[in-house]
């Protein structure tokens, strides 16, 4: 009562918005007449002028109006659009940088370009990142002539470009391209070998299409940039033969939960101990599995009984088949061909669980994408180990300002402000929205359901309406398919089978009488025109490699045809959306609903719900079935219920909730890293930039040198001093040095030690030159900090393991993660720095006959966006990372004998040779 009082007092936070963009479209609008009296060569003039004024200090918001009225202007010229005034509030918002919910069609593509025009006065480049390559590529060629227009290049950058086409189109004004290839870029940035190999600006504007995908969908898929680790498919195909031999435990056929140990029979003296009848149990919900004691023992027998193991399972070397078996089991029950995934051309294929498309390149970890491989019988592709890898969230935080575009971001509006302080803005539609969304329609089985769908679309296609029906899975929209094929209803398929025709299904979606199948959002980005697409009838007409007079004409030709089509399925009214199950976030259904009903459109939507469907078994009341069951549900016919409706949106908002909390979690462990990966960068770049590298390693020698000094006076006696600095000296250096008198003081010995080392030093750069030896120091700096990152990475991912552990013994995890991390960290800036001051000190030189050459720095690296925990890494195809130049004439030779992998370390750590300085040759 009290929120709808204030509401009414001060109005919604909707209507403040408007209010606050309202005298900023004004003024635009005052200005079109300005703009439109330009000629079009004043058009690059004024944006010459307008970065003339910025670079003098002017502010973007002063240039703001007459900015947006020459970019409204030049598409009116260009493109024959003008910018709607809900066009330029959305441009505002993008500037301010928030979030703009515009509806599907409503032209967000357009929207956005006075904003890049405006940040890209500047100077500093304006990257619009889209979903996928071939909106990337669309929507550069589409707006591109605008910018040009106006004096502004633009660039895009497609997945297949070389490393000099990325460079040209990073430099252009506006540059387009996918969040996959920004963040792969900036982390194969970060791995090579010179400072002019790099092809990445700076990070200043953004303007994210499909936000909501980009920063929520996919946000718990970090990117990682891997390498060929070892090869451990003999373990995985050991568990794969055992896997279907385990039991699942016995549920209670009543409620389906496992049977459990009453809590209070441990209170009774005589009560039987309790065993749980089956080997593991299975948690969908998270999709995990968990063995009872007789499935360990089970699982011990059956993989002596196989010859995969001999002996206990609980062996030092056989306990990493408990990890294998739970991948296997995992894979067998929880994990389903053509709904998880697919296998194409001998490869399991991950699908995206939001949009339905084949995720090319990712790969699920820890084992399970070799688990699944074995389960269905292809060839098992090696594990990988991670060389680079960043969150799409510390991503794009990097940016100095970022922005974003989505057709549903309100539901999500509390996530995007706690994460990254985005806050979103709805604009209202151009036209209003005229579709009606109908009430769900709730069956008490899935049997009921699909019956009733099929009845639905025959009843729908007898009248000529378009139809686009939305499916969760691979596996029931292919269902589905042979439901109407044996009713012999005509229609298309789109999923991640057949996902290169996608662009022209939903095209023709909204055709008079099509039927289309769709999983979730597959063809998003893509408009769906009532009557079908005008283009695609010119293009069949003309064909694909008609010049634009030709298309042109062909345009005329076929707009009276489709003109009337248009208007016969307006009639009709419009397209009508089917959805076949309810998806577990709310903004997915809303994006499903919102392919209808376009700039005024007409159009239908009901959702077709049954109990047995994933999203009301796991995570509706467990008594709702029961309890519908008995109230006389169980004759097909279906109920329209508020307490129904309730139970759907509660059990959303609670898988909304877990997924929020799962991409939290996932967040605050990776800042732990973030903060390491912003240093280990910083510390990269200055490494390459510095032309006087030499004096920087001789100053941690020196700082090693005085840490001898200060350890040895402050722990040996006076009359040991000397010829313990010797020692240590000889172990850490491989340097003699004179021993000093016995009253000789700690600062006089530094100065001493110092002066043996700048001599040893100067000796070796006389030899070479300077420039030679900072590259020899480069080169096995750069090679130090990227073996040891490396090898952290792996670290952090095991510790990351480990400590989850520990909140049995009432530790908070991920204080341990950051305390026990940052302890790792600084060991391996220590390990970094002892081994570049040895490799100054101990380097031994010599005149060649040949030429010392740098090793190539090339090296076989896979991309992947995987998720930490539920996916990892691998495989694109293969982008080789190309080193740089030679190295002067400089051979390092060994001055002493070769020392064992199990021998002590020669750096004195106490640790084997292996464990420590060997551990990466």
């Amino acid at each position: 009562m009290g929120s709808s009082f204030f509401t009414k007092l001060f109005g919604t936070k909707q209507d403040k918005d408007l209010r606050s963009l309202v005298p900023l479209v004004e003024l635009v609008n005052k200005e079109e007449a300005w703009a439109s009296a330009l000629s079009d060569d004043q058009f690059p003039a004024q944006t010459v002028l307008f970065r003339q004024q910025v670079a003098q200090g002017a502010s973007l918001e002063s240039l703001l109006p007459k900015a947006f009225a020459l970019a409204r202007e030049a598409a009116k010229r260009v493109l024959g659009e003008r910018h709607y005034d809900v066009q330029i509030m959305g441009a505002a918002v993008l500037h301010q940088g928030k979030i703009l919910e515009m509806k599907t069609g409503e032209g967000k593509t357009l929207t956005c370009v006075p904003a890049a025009y405006l940040n890209a006065l500047e100077n500093k480049g304006v990257h619009i990142v889209t979903v996928n390559d071939y909106l990337a590529g669309r929507d550069a060629s589409w707006m591109g002539p605008i910018y040009e227009f106006l004096g502004l290049s633009v660039g895009v950058i497609l997945s297949d470009m070389d490393n000099e086409a990325k460079r040209r189109a990073y430099s252009r004004d506006v540059t387009y391209g996918t969040n996959n290839e920004f963040g792969f870029d900036y982390l194969r940035d970060n791995m090579k070998w010179s400072a002019q190999e790099k092809i990445q600006p700076k990070h200043h504007y953004c303007i994210i299409d499909e936000i909501d995908s980009i920063l929520i969908d996919e946000a718990r898929t970090p990117l990682i940039i891997s390498g060929q680790s070892e090869d451990d498919s003999a373990q995985v195909l050991g568990a794969a033969k055992i896997a279907a031999f385990l039991v699942e435990c016995d549920k209670d056929p009543e409620t389906g939960d496992y049977f459990e140990q009453d809590p209070l029979s441990r209170f009774e003296r005589n009560a039987k101990p309790f065993e749980e009848r089956g080997d593991y149990k299975l948690d969908e919900k998270q999709k995990k599995v968990s063995f009872t004691n007789q499935g360990m023992l089970h699982m011990e027998e059956l993989l002596n009984k196989h010859h995969v193991i001999n002996g206990s399972v609980y062996a030092d070397e056989n306990f990493e088949y408990v990890h294998y078996v739970t991948q296997a089991v995992k894979a067998l029950r929880l994990y389903s061909n053509d709904v998880d995934y697919v296998v194409v051309e001998g490869q399991v294929q991950i699908v995206d669980e939001f949009t339905g498309r084949i995720l090319h390149g990712r790969r699920y970890s820890d084992g399970l994408h070799q688990a699944i491989e074995a389960k269905e019988k292809i060839k098992i592709l090696g594990q990988n180990k991670t060389l680079a890898t960043i969150t799409f969230q510390n991503f794009f935080r990097m940016y100095d300002k970022i922005s974003g575009m989505t057709g549903t971001a309100d539901t999500e509006a509390p996530e995007f402000l706690k994460i990254y302080n985005l806050d979103v803005v709805v604009i209202p539609t151009n036209k209003q929205v005229v579709r009606k969304d109908f009430p769900d329609l709730v069956y008490y089985n899935e049997q009921f359901k699909f019956k009733a769908i099929c009845e639905e679309i025959e009843r729908v296609h007898k009248t000529g309406q378009p139809i686009l029906v939305g499916t969760i899975s691979i596996e029931k929209s292919e269902l589905l398919s042979l439901l109407l094929r044996r009713m012999g209803i005509k229609h298309e398929v789109l999923n991640a089978k057949n996902h290169a025709r996608e662009a022209m299904i939903i095209e023709e979606a909204g055709a008079k009488g099509a039927v289309t199948i769709a999983t979730n959002m597959a063809g998003r980005g893509t408009d769906i025109k009532l009557g079908g697409s005008i283009d695609a009838r010119a293009r069949r007409l003309c064909g694909t490699e008609a010049s634009p007079e030709e298309f042109a004409k062909a345009l005329k030709e076929v707009f009276p045809s489709w003109k009337k089509d248009y208007e016969e399925v307006k009639t009709l009214g419009g397209l009508y959306i089917l959805g076949t199950e309810r998806h577990e976030s709310r903004r997915i259904d809303n994006q499903l609903r919102g392919r209808s009903g376009r700039q005024g459109d007409p159009g239908a939507s009901r959702f077709f719900v049954s109990l047995d469907d994933p999203l009301m078994r796991l995570f509706a009341s467990e008594n709702l079935k029961n309890i519908l069951g008995k109230i006389g549900m169980q004759d097909g016919e279906p109920i329209e219920h508020r307490m129904l409706s309730n139970a759907i949106e509660k059990a959303q908002k609670r898988v909304e909730d877990r997924n929020f909390e799962i991409r939290k979690h996932l967040l605050d462990y990776d800042d732990v890293l973030n903060e390491q990966r912003n240093f280990m960068y910083a510390e990269r770049d200055a490494i390459l930039s510095d032309e006087h590298l030499l004096e920087r390693v001789r100053a941690i020698c020196h700082e090693i040198s005085f840490q001898i000094v200060d350890t040895v006076f402050a722990n040996v006696k006076d009359d040991q001093k000397g010829v313990k600095i010797l020692s240590e000296m000889l172990t850490t250096f491989q340097l003699e040095v004179p021993v000093l008198d016995e009253k000789a003081t700690s600062e006089a010995y530094k100065q001493h030690l110092q002066q043996c080392i700048d001599t040893e030093i100067d000796s070796k750069v006389a030899l070479t030159g300077e420039k030679p030896f900072n590259d020899f120091l480069r080169f096995n700096y750069l090679r130090q900090v990227d073996l040891r990152w490396q090898d952290h990475l792996t670290t952090l991912e095991d510790l990351r393991d480990a400590v989850s552990l520990r909140s049995y013994a009432q530790k908070n995890p991920l204080v341990e993660y950051k305390v026990e991390g940052f302890e790792i960290f600084n060991e391996m800036l220590e390990g970094i720095k002892h081994f570049m001051a040895q490799t100054l000190v101990r380097v031994q030189i010599t005149r060649p006959e040949q030429s010392y050459q740098r090793p190539s720095s090339k090296a076989k690296m896979v991309e992947s966006h995987t998720a930490k925990g539920a996916f990892a890494s691998e495989s694109q195809p293969n982008r080789r990372v190309q080193g740089g130049g030679d190295v002067a004439a400089v051979t390092i030779r060994r001055d002493q004998p070769k020392v064992g992998r199990n021998d002590p370390c020669p750096c004195g750590s106490g640790k084997k040779y292996k464990q420590c300085h060997g551990k990466n040759s």
